[in-house]
């Protein structure tokens, strides 16, 4: 009994000698874990050397792109600058100053042991040796395809009417170059840097995955906000940001997109779960209900509204789409049904049916018919473009104020349905009618302008997409 209290007293003792000490490690543990640390990465057994090498090489000579690859998902699965960028020594698209690399003496990593063949430019073909099925869907979409819709529609390229540089800081940067090298086998100014959707790469595959996911963090977060597709999709042909920021979306987006979960994994982000309302990609490629995640923007969509007259996708006769019209309505409103009724959704598509309705029978189609009249009976000269004021006024009727009516009615912007829509269409569509008339009843031809700037850019398609030209 004796010897029972004696080792229940010395329990208690050294409990009240080690209980303070206890107390004291963990309070100092706290404080330490909220102390701002230093960030280290961790070069794993499994990386290459020749992976190590790249690493250490770049955090010393471009901590930017590292810090930036460092932070990413790509890092944390070590997929390394190896697992993109390496390349087969025959390939075109293989970088010969990088091999120069190889010869420095100013740094351990520059020796020829660490030499591997890399590309400078990642390519979705690349990106399709850990993602088969996202490269596949795109290069199905008319993202991947923009520059060959382009060269078929656009008469700033086919007549010549702006010069080679203002196409490549202008009209390329979004749509996509053909990438060309130099002797030296450098990526020509001309052609790099550029990112856009439709790039024609080195090794015959279309697009850049960076268009949308930046390097080097290639983050699913940037891609999800809509900011990524307002780089391209904005100003007064095709204001799909300005238009989305309008929109109810847009509002609750403003208000609460700091409290979305942008960081849920691939094919699982979802409406009321991770985000309150919809971005872009929530609607054209974010997966929701029975609709799948793709990577084929061509896809959910009914109307061609960027088009001159609204077509179906599968009419669009540069790029028609392989897909009824009928089957990805039924997709769209399948994500729109997350969050309204049957009654709203079948109500808002009737409504836009209807001022599609309006803009094809009202205003495009008499307009295109006097237009149509004016070539005809030579009073305007259609061997080039924009020099006469009435191909201006036809232009921007269709590629301005219309598709600003057509794609606020498609996103719910009333103001840019109305007031940058169909308020300027009207004033556009009485203008060119009074003007085309007058030459009609007169004879009399349109002033064309003798000095038409900078109308210097070659009319000749890219042999990448067209084939050579016949002889």
């Amino acid at each position: 009994m004796k010897k029972l209290f004696l080792g229940a007293a010395m329990s208690a003792v050294l409990l009240m000698l080690f209980l303070p000490n206890s107390v004291f490690a963990q309070d100092q543990s706290d404080k330490a874990s909220n102390m701002a640390k230093e960030k280290e990465f961790r070069i794993e057994r499994s990386i290459p050397e020749a992976g190590i090498a790249c690493i250490q090489c770049h955090k010393q000579e471009s901590p930017g792109i590292f810090a930036d690859w460092a932070n990413s998902r790509h890092a944390s699965a070590n997929i390394t600058c190896i697992d993109c960028h390496k390349a087969d020594k025959t390939d075109p698209d293989v970088s010969r100053g990088h091999y120069e690399q190889y010869e420095q003496s100013d740094t351990q990593w520059g020796r020829n042991e660490y030499r591997v063949p890399v590309a400078g430019v990642v390519t979705p073909k690349d990106c399709s040796r850990c993602h088969p099925d996202e490269a596949d869907q795109y290069s199905r979409s008319k993202h991947a395809n923009t520059l060959e819709i382009i060269w078929k529609l656009d008469p700033w390229l086919n007549k010549g009417m702006n010069s080679d540089f203002e196409r490549a800081s202008g009209c390329f940067y979004c749509h996509g170059t053909v990438l060309e090298q130099d002797e030296g086998g450098n990526l020509t100014p001309e052609t790099w840097p550029n990112v856009g959707v439709g790039r024609i790469n080195l090794d015959g595959s279309k697009g850049s995955c960076s268009s949308c996911h930046t390097r080097h963090r290639f983050s699913v977060m940037e891609a999800r906000k809509p900011q990524a597709c307002g780089q391209c999709h904005l100003g007064p042909d095709h204001p799909q940001i300005e238009i989305y920021t309008e929109s109810k979306h847009g509002a609750i987006y403003d208000a609460f997109g700091d409290e979305y979960n942008w960081d849920a994994a691939p094919g699982t982000w979802s409406p009321g779960v991770d985000y309150r309302a919809p971005t872009c990609a929530s609607c054209h490629m974010s997966g929701a209900g029975t609709t799948r995640t793709t990577h084929d923007v061509t896809e959910r969509l009914s109307w061609e509204i960027q088009a001159p007259l609204t077509i179906r996708p599968s009419e669009f006769k540069p790029f028609p789409a392989k897909t009824n019209w009928e089957v990805e309505r039924k997709k769209m409103k399948e994500i729109c049904l997350q969050c309204h009724g049957d009654n709203w959704v079948d109500d808002h598509y009737d409504t836009y049916d209807q001022v599609v309705a309006e803009y094809n029978e009202v205003y495009f189609k008499p307009a295109k018919e006097i237009f149509d009249e004016l070539y005809e009976k030579e009073l305007l000269d259609d061997s080039k473009m924009f020099d006469e004021k009435l191909e201006v006024e036809f232009y921007e009727l269709w590629h301005h104020e219309g598709r600003r009516a057509r794609m606020g009615a498609a996103m719910m912007a009333p103001d840019y349905t109305w007031w940058h829509g169909f308020y300027e269409v009207k004033h556009r569509y009485n203008d060119f009618m009074k003007e085309a008339r007058h030459l009609i009843e007169t004879g009399e031809k349109a002033h064309k302008a003798p000095d038409f700037p900078n109308a210097t850019g070659s009319k000749k398609r890219p042999e990448a997409i067209f084939g050579a030209p016949d002889q």
